[in-house]
């Protein structure tokens, strides 16, 4: 058994499926290793996802620490969310699963 933000786990596999699972958050990832970016951006960029959605999985990654999220004191408030380096660390293993997909179920590269 492990524990991380005091939830046990069986094995430190668990706990990363429970960090980066979801139908969400590895496309979030995936695009935010591009740079920073505004919640509309990612609203347009994430085909599918609903406000309430998105809104609770950013919220979740950045409980996680694979983000930050910078709120300006405009008007209207600007938003901008951005990868942490536990964030970044993440993309080779997006990259693998983005080359198995195109290795192993005849996809073309988009």
């Amino acid at each position: 058994m492990v524990s991380w933000n005091g939830k046990a786990y069986r094995c430190p596999v668990e706990v990363t499926i429970g960090i980066v699972g979801g139908k969400w958050k590895c496309l979030i990832l995936w695009h935010l290793h591009q740079g920073k970016m505004r919640f509309k951006e990612l609203e347009r960029i994430v085909p599918g996802v609903s406000q309430k959605m998105l809104t609770q999985q950013l919220k979740e990654m950045e409980k996680d620490g694979l983000l930050t999220k910078k709120v300006f004191p405009e008007v209207p408030p600007r938003v901008e969310y951005e990868l942490t380096g536990r964030g970044h660390s993440l993309f080779p293993i997006l990259e693998q699963m983005h080359r198995w997909a195109l290795d192993h179920l005849d996809l073309e590269e988009p």
